[in-house]
């Protein structure tokens, strides 16, 4: 009965972070009077300022403070996690400027991709091994991409900065293993140093929205940072309570969301190409999470007979 309550709760947690995450393309569409980098910065600062205050009240700060200590004797960690927080900042500002430019419909193909980056980044930086299975989800995955390009006429760089940036964020992330909490309040104290350069560029020359057009303005940007935060706590919080396979599952709830909005709430242009790029994708999709679920129950009921004849 425990692990079924583990379960539900889990589910919800996972539920509510990629709806979240969903439906984030209707907030920057409110703040689309700012430029993109305007929003990436408020974005930043207030995160940052919202996890300081998390922190604190959760009494992890002093885990905060050993960590920065231990960078100076373990450089490559720092830098690794100063990477991650690069990374995640570019893809968080190309998610922004693509939503407000129009492209929702793409972004929501870049986050369909993105597992099948994970999985051949694995195989190319961890040198894990692809299934027969992960081999051809991979390879009908690229045809969807090609399908894209070919009937675009350029290569769809939203969608692919979008998976590459994220996939190369969860790797990084993976080389540095770190609290979810303490990991984003880290590195949002990386980048926060930028914003408030360009915040304070923006002052001096008058040239920002913040504080300059209404308090309701003030207050979406204020709240920007814990809709930044909120949705990777609850999601961290349902990834320590379900299987990886049942996970794989949910996440595809964002994209879909995002594809939803982008096709009948804004308008967005989507061609019979699209349909067919996403028919591919998501075959590809879902041999790959059969593939994991399979892989799952192999592995559960390798581990029950091996206690069975302990």
């Amino acid at each position: 009965m425990m692990k079924d309550n583990q379960i539900k709760t889990g589910v919800l947690y996972a539920a509510l972070s990629y709806l979240f995450w969903g439906l984030l393309p209707i907030y920057w569409k409110l703040l689309q009077g700012l430029g993109a980098v305007e929003i990436l910065a408020n974005r930043v600062l207030w995160s940052f300022v919202f996890m300081v205050f998390l922190m604190l009240v959760t009494k992890k700060w002093k885990e905060i403070t050993t960590l920065l200590r231990s960078f100076r004797a373990n450089k490559k960690q720092g830098f690794m996690l100063f990477l991650a927080s690069l990374l995640v900042s570019c893809n968080w500002f190309i998610y922004i400027w693509a939503v407000n430019a129009g492209q929702i419909i793409e972004t929501s193909i870049g986050y369909y991709i993105n597992p099948l980056v994970s999985v051949l980044l694995g195989m190319i930086a961890l040198k894990e091994k692809l299934t027969k299975m992960q081999c051809i989800s991979v390879g009908l995955a690229t045809i969807g991409v090609l399908i894209l390009t070919i009937s675009h006429g350029n290569i769809p760089w939203i969608a692919l900065s979008l998976a590459l940036t994220f996939g190369l964020y969860g790797l990084a992330k993976k080389l540095i293993p770190l609290e979810a909490g303490v990991g984003l309040t880290l590195e949002t104290l990386f980048i926060t140093p930028f914003a408030l350069i360009y915040l304070v560029y923006l002052f001096i020359n008058e040239d920002h929205v913040f504080l300059a057009v209404s308090p309701g303005l003030d207050i979406l940007i204020i709240l920007s940072g814990i809709f930044t935060a909120v949705p990777l706590l609850f999601f961290t919080k349902g990834a320590q309570r379900l299987p990886l396979s049942m996970l794989g599952f949910i996440q595809y709830l964002s994209p879909t969301i995002a594809l939803i909005l982008g096709v009948f709430i804004y308008h967005e242009s989507f061609t019979s190409a699209h349909l067919l790029s996403l028919l591919f994708i998501w075959t590809a999709l879902t041999i790959y999470s059969f593939s994991k679920t399979k892989l799952f129950s192999q592995t559960s009921r390798f581990k029950r007979k091996k206690g069975a004849k302990i």
